[in-house]
């Protein structure tokens, strides 16, 4: 019944203080509760903060009470991410659909779209003669759809191309970017990096990934609700961490037009490592490398020679 979903303000407050008390003790975020509380109660923090909610005679949920708990005990017990809890995860001005089919789009790699934007002016010199404004960029294991419905949001005149060896991630990516209105501007394509592309040989103004990037044996000892929920495919980098930059590195010049731009997150760490990958590969120059806002060396930029 459609009032199974529908909760006492005074309810959900004695739920809210349960909750706080249980994330404290089990070390996870409080903040959670709240973030939480808004996606499923369309609560504001304001009204969180003051608890004027608690005397309301009723507030919709998105699910039963029960349910909300029984996700949250997940949350706590199992560790599973707040943002497979909501399925939603913010990123930029977005809310994306998340699952365990897909990494997580954290708050850093929002780093990636501003250093594209930065790159723009440079971009703007791309065109020929006959179309001056007929951008592509390329989004190589797009996961979620993060970065190309970020790229498309940014470039209103460019197409994007994203791309994932994972069936359940292409389709969550196509599903977002439907939603928030981008789905006659990106093209999906299921493959392995560039191989979906022999079509755009020569012609991309620019590629961006957040490629796996953990070394093999690193994997296990990330945070549980990393290592326990998010898809290793989008985490585990082989050996040194490397396999997919160093591959993102030697293919890329193929496919990039003079002047197009390779841009990639990495891990704290390896900044010295992909800067000698592209300084040798012999195809690039203005190399690049950017820090997040917690001061890691985060991001690399380079240009097509």
């Amino acid at each position: 019944m459609a009032n199974d979903r529908s909760v006492s303000g005074l309810e959900l407050w004695r739920w809210r203080q349960n909750a706080l008390a249980a994330a404290k003790a089990a070390d996870v975020p409080l903040t959670e509760v709240d973030w939480l509380l808004q996606e499923v109660a369309g609560l504001d923090r304001l009204t969180l903060r003051l608890e004027s909610y608690k005397d309301w005679p009723e507030i919709k949920l998105k699910l039963p009470l029960p349910e909300l708990n029984q996700l949250w005990q997940r949350r706590l017990q199992e560790r599973l991410p707040v943002q497979y809890v909501t399925g939603i995860a913010p990123w930029r001005h977005f809310k994306l659909k998340v699952s365990p089919a897909v990494l997580i789009p954290r708050p850093e790699t929002e780093c990636l779209i501003d250093l594209a934007i930065a790159s723009s002016q440079r971009l703007k010199t791309l065109g020929n003669v006959n179309s001056p404004s007929v951008l592509h960029w390329a989004d190589l294991g797009t996961g979620s759809g993060a970065l190309a419905i970020g790229l498309a949001d940014t470039f209103p005149d460019a197409t994007i191309h994203a791309l994932d060896k994972s069936p359940a991630a292409l389709d969550m990516a196509r599903e977002n970017a439907q939603t928030l209105g981008f789905a006659n501007r990106i093209n999906f394509y299921r493959g392995s990096w560039f191989a979906p592309l022999e079509h755009l040989k020569g012609k991309l103004s620019g590629m961006i990934s957040n490629p796996p990037y953990i070394p093999s044996e690193m994997v296990p000892s990330l945070q549980p609700e990393v290592t326990k929920h998010e898809p290793h495919l989008a985490l585990d980098g082989g050996t040194d961490g490397l396999d997919c930059i160093r591959h993102l590195v030697e293919k890329a010049p193929e496919y990039l037009r003079p002047g197009g731009v390779w841009l990639i997150e990495m891990m704290a760490g390896q900044a010295d490592a992909v800067a000698d990958l592209l300084q040798h590969q012999g195809n690039y120059d203005e190399i690049q490398i950017f820090s997040d806002l917690e001061g890691v060396d985060r991001f690399a930029l380079a240009y097509r020679c």
